[in-house]
């Protein structure tokens, strides 16, 4: 194989997408997904491409740091894209620490893993980590994230991704590792685990249960297909200049209520119900804490420099999403039992 790249939460949601891409695009690289299959992690996610030639699964948990170890030093991978993380704000505010120990301690285990694996010798290796725009805080009514833009985290998720970024950093100014950060806005599309906006209320259409819009609903966010990521995870990761940053957006700005009655919308449609039907199904419930009012993220750097720039519109994107779950309700009747009920009873219903 001419390249081996470890890809940790590869049976995650973005995860997925990435590995799916790298293996079906580059034969000739040995893809190896890295995931602890907690209750994000799916395989189900990868039946497609899971007897690849070129793919290879690995179990283990990025805390795990002699694992790790043992892992490096038998494939010996020349790079790897770092997105196995703690993900929903909702959950850290329940749980911070679970989100320190997996998207700080994880991450520095995983420099330090590569670091000792390449022995300063650094040519042709890379370290891309995959973070998120709340680092960056939260807009008023104007503006948007840049790459230079202060970071001022409000959440125990935001605050333990600025600290794994902090530290991917430091271990390029301190030791040289080749890393590179990207910081992406909301990401949508197949295989999102239903406790996250757009599958819950697809889910919850279908189920006929109440649509839960936290405040107001006039939060702002910008949506990224989730597709378009990862092909910007590609370019960044074989063209981002070492010790950069890119901010990946969708140019897609959407206050949440009105995300929601496009989503009613074209459920409606799908299902052949009569127009406004879900709407009825919209509930404002109590505000979560430090809750940003609007993220928006300027991505002119990434589509100069690598000329990225998303392939659909919102609407084509959300068609495109809620087709797949028509299609794929044993996937979401698979992932809505258990832990997850339990949660969102938890989360949602007190």
């Amino acid at each position: 194989m001419e390249k081996t790249i470890f890809i940790t939460g590869g049976a995650g949601f973005i995860g997925s997408h990435v590995v799916r891409l790298f293996v079906t695009k580059y034969p000739n690289y040995r893809i190896v997904n890295l995931d602890a299959l907690t209750y994000a992690g799916n395989l189900e996610n990868l039946r497609d491409i899971e007897n690849s030639n070129n793919y290879i699964f690995e179990k283990i948990n990025i805390l795990d740091a002699e694992g790790l170890a043992k892992l490096f030093q038998h494939y010996q991978p020349d790079g790897i894209i770092h997105l196995a993380a703690e993900s929903h704000v909702d959950r850290s505010i329940l749980s911070p620490l679970d989100f320190v120990y997996t998207n700080v301690i994880g991450t520095v285990n995983l420099l330090n893993a590569a670091k000792e694996s390449w022995k300063d010798n650094f040519e042709g290796k890379r370290f891309y980590h995959v973070s998120t725009d709340e680092v960056y805080g939260a807009l008023g009514e104007t503006g948007f994230f840049t790459e230079e833009t202060k970071y001022d985290p409000h959440s125990p998720y935001s605050a333990s991704k600025a600290s794994s970024d902090h530290f991917v950093r430091a271990y390029g100014d301190t030791y040289g590792l080749p890393v590179v950060i990207s910081n992406c806005s909301n990401n949508y599309g197949p295989n999102h685990f239903p406790e996250k906006l757009i599958p819950l209320f697809i889910n919850n259409i279908i189920e006929k249960k109440p649509l839960p819009v936290y405040g107001d609903g006039l939060y702002t966010r910008d949506w990224l297909f989730v597709k378009d990521h990862a092909i910007a995870i590609d370019l960044v990761y074989h063209k981002g200049a070492n010790h950069s940053t890119y901010n990946i957006g969708g140019f897609n700005e959407w206050k949440n209520i009105d995300l929601v009655k496009l989503l009613c919308q074209q459920m409606d449609k799908k299902l052949g119900n009569e127009p406004g039907t879900s709407d009825k199904l919209i509930t404002y419930i109590k505000d979560r804490p430090g809750h940003d009012r609007r993220y928006a993220i300027d991505a002119s750097r990434i589509n100069k420099e690598l000329g990225w720039k998303p392939s659909v519109t919102f609407e084509e994107g959300l068609q495109q999403t809620i087709d797949w779950y028509f299609e794929n309700q044993e996937w979401l009747r698979h992932v809505t039992s258990g832990e997850y009920q339990h949660y969102y009873a938890n989360q949602y219903e007190n």
